[in-house]
């Protein structure tokens, strides 16, 4: 049986789901709630879609799941109200800016039976995938250290950085779903630092536009994350597993993978400048998962959980960077 699907949000990621949606033959785009207008026209002309209010999406029966790609602030409230309302729920990282509420969300999630699977798109990119399948087919031993750079092409406006929670909880937190990805195993410490290279007024609202922070587990397996607010040649996102047998490692991406030699050098083309472009598999692969968890009633992942944890690292991170000090979880 196709399945409803609601859309909450008709930005550029909403509008990324949308399309993936409407590419798998399972699923149907049945509604979409947006309350800037334009947007949310476009989508519904686009797909199909009928342009309701989250209030009717909500008493919609027939709608088996939402897509909640609303700003941050909402994410807690909406992921309560369509749990409770029996509907599967896939939202944007993060669950929310702060802990205790993310907790408390985390607990509707529980005694609903919700299923509910977040939005940490890098789990679902080809490369980063064959990353895993090297781990878990043993090509290089037990994992040991795990490298992660990721860095953007230019900083955002500070009106986005006022409302962001800052970089760890922004930018980071995708890396630290990824070191646990990749580590298999959970954090027991976390050392940051933060500094302002790129824009000083990103320092002057209290955030930092580089970071570099050392993850631990019990075992003491490492990853090592470096971010930065500016990458003047593209989209900087590599990944390198060091295991006791050998290692693996996922370099940048390019839209053309040539490289050019002459009485110049070698040189090849630029990175992608543009996370939804250098994501785009990664997105529609994520879709295809939470299809899945529908049809099939299966577990998400990554959960409410993981989301969870990755915001207590995130807010560990900070109070490392701001004390300078190791924090254990």
């Amino acid at each position: 049986m196709v399945k409803k699907l609601a859309l909450l949000g008709a930005g550029r990621i909403g509008k990324v789901h949308a399309r993936a949606i409407s590419e798998d033959k399972r699923a149907v785009l049945s509604a979409v709630a947006d309350p800037m207008p334009g947007a949310v026209e476009a989508i519904a002309e686009a797909t199909g879609a009928a342009v309701q209010t989250i209030e009717a999406i909500e008493a919609d029966s027939s709608i088996d799941a939402v897509l909640i790609c609303t700003p941050t602030n909402t994410h807690s409230d909406l992921i309560e109200r369509f749990c409770r309302a029996g509907k599967a729920v896939f939202c944007e990282k993060p669950i929310d800016l702060d802990v205790k509420r993310a907790e408390a969300c985390a607990e509707v999630v529980r005694a609903t039976g919700g299923k509910v699977m977040l939005g940490f798109n890098r789990r679902f990119d080809p490369h980063f995938q064959a990353v895993r399948k090297a781990i878990d087919d043993g090509r290089i031993g037990k994992v040991e250290m795990v490298t992660i750079i990721s860095r953007d092409p230019g900083a955002p406006p500070p009106s986005y950085i006022k409302v962001s929670g800052g970089i760890f909880r922004d930018m980071t937190i995708h890396d630290f779903d990824m070191a646990r990805f990749l580590l298999g195993e959970e954090i027991s410490t976390v050392t940051a630092t933060g500094s302002v290279l790129v824009d000083p007024e990103i320092g002057t609202l209290g955030d930092y536009d580089s970071a570099s922070v050392i993850l631990t587990t019990a075992s003491g397996r490492q990853a090592v994350i470096s971010n930065s607010r500016r990458a003047s040649y593209g989209y900087d996102q590599r990944i390198e597993v060091h295991g006791s047998e050998g290692s693996v490692a996922a370099e940048n991406q390019r839209p053309v993978s040539i490289e050019i030699a002459n009485g110049n050098g070698y040189t090849r083309p630029p990175l992608y400048d543009f996370f939804m472009t250098r994501y785009t598999a990664a997105y529609a692969a994520e879709i295809t998962a939470f299809l899945d968890v529908i049809e099939n009633n299966a577990t998400p992942s990554p959960s409410i959980e993981d989301g969870l944890i990755a915001l207590k690292i995130a807010d560990a991170a900070l109070q490392s960077a701001k004390n300078r000090s190791v924090i254990t979880l």
